[in-house]
């Protein structure tokens, strides 16, 4: 007997370099500034309002769309934070992690032969997302220089065609830490004006955004939130990525066709992890102070970096820390992090791996969501280049 064969739906998909980089790192006794996820842990409190929902019953499927304490408390704070009134029944929903949030955006609006422009370096899901649409990726290369990367809307809008569908951005941005500023959307307005396209906006670091600056999410521009799906993540906020509950933003038109794809790709989402996320943003002090909280850490990390030969990116938002290496080695990316790893012990992540044709800047990206303990070891080992 033998297994018949399968055509790949996404034959250029293989294993993650964060998958790669952590197994090298476990395996060199590295210390692991690569994947993306706190090694702390949340406010035991939230922990408590998560058992409470529990033992109070809140154990089968809830509402498709999510639980409706849990809808009204991300109306609550969307209109606090960004002056933006969404109606928690029809145009918001509660997701199993941003990742789905953001693949069921771009299944419910990119049909076969629909562009979609993709600003890169990008987060690695939203290419394979596009391919499963049947949607083609049309990538637009930041620029990055000595004041690090940012976007040039000129390329952006040369890369609007008849059949462009789509537009994804990312701010706060993963990999670099860059934010989207007020002229960058006003840029961006410019472009989509006057056409059919379509926003998905990915604010997973919504509240990582330093020195005083604000986030400007797309919630609180009305000309693109009116075309906006936009996402954020529970897991990102309150130091819980395993939980994968997130949620997107929508007016009601698109929310309607997010939903009857989301209704079949997940249906809906833990249920006491929804009752006890709504108790706990009762409170907004967790979520209002952590640019304080990532900011020290970032601050930290990139003062014992200050006497070594890397180069520090700007690092405005994120949790996430870009440096150039040429002043130590001339390899490329994946090599550097595979060398680091394995020589210094502290693993990295090649920022060369965040674009669909690899591109090489000489940059790697550091994760500073960790414990003082963790960022200190590691800084010792890299304080020695």
């Amino acid at each position: 007997m033998s297994t018949p064969a399968l055509p790949s739906r996404l034959p250029a998909v293989g294993t993650t370099i964060f998958t790669r980089m952590s197994a090298l790192a476990a395996a060199h006794g590295a210390v692991n500034l690569g994947q993306g996820f706190p090694d702390f842990d949340c406010d035991p409190a939230l922990l408590d309002a998560v058992t409470a929902a529990m033992h109070e019953g809140h154990n089968q499927y809830p509402p498709m769309a999510g639980v409706p304490p849990l809808r009204a408390a991300i109306a609550a704070k969307i209109a606090a934070l960004y002056g933006a009134r969404y109606d928690a029944d029809t145009e918001l929903t509660v997701t199993a992690g941003a990742t789905q949030a953001l693949t069921t955006a771009i299944l419910c609006c990119v049909h076969p032969g629909d562009e979609v422009i993709v600003i890169e370096p990008a987060y690695d899901s939203y290419a394979p997302a596009i391919t499963l649409a049947g949607g083609r990726v049309v990538p637009v290369a930041m620029e990055v220089d000595e004041q690090g990367y940012h976007v040039s809307w000129a390329r952006v809008a040369a890369a609007v065609s008849p059949r462009t569908r789509l537009l994804i951005v990312n701010t706060p941005h993963n990999p670099t830490g860059t934010i989207l500023r007020a002229p960058d959307l006003r840029a961006l307005a410019d472009i989509v004006r006057g056409t059919d396209i379509l926003l998905l906006s990915d604010e997973v670091y919504e509240h990582m955004v330093f020195d005083g600056q604000r986030h400007e999410s797309l919630c609180r521009h009305p000309e693109l939130a009116e075309r906006a799906f936009v996402v954020s993540s529970f897991g990102k906020t309150y130091h819980v990525t395993g939980w994968k509950v997130g949620y997107v933003a929508a007016p009601a038109a698109l929310m309607t066709e997010f939903r009857k794809v989301h209704q079949y790709n997940v249906f809906t989402v833990n249920t006491p992890a929804q009752y006890g996320i709504a108790r706990y943003m009762a409170d907004p002090v967790p979520y209002l102070d952590l640019p304080a909280f990532y900011q020290r850490k970032r601050d930290l990390f990139r003062a014992g970096l200050a006497g070594s030969r890397f180069t520090l990116l700007p690092a405005d938002g994120t949790y996430f820390q870009c440096v150039r290496y040429d002043a130590i080695s001339p390899i490329l990316e994946s090599e550097f992090a595979a060398w680091l790893t394995a020589e210094i012990k502290v693993a990295a992540i090649p920022v060369s791996a965040f674009y669909g044709a690899a591109q090489e800047s000489g940059i790697v990206r550091f994760c500073f969501a960790k414990q003082d303990a963790t960022l200190h070891q590691a800084l010792a080992r890299l304080a020695k280049l």
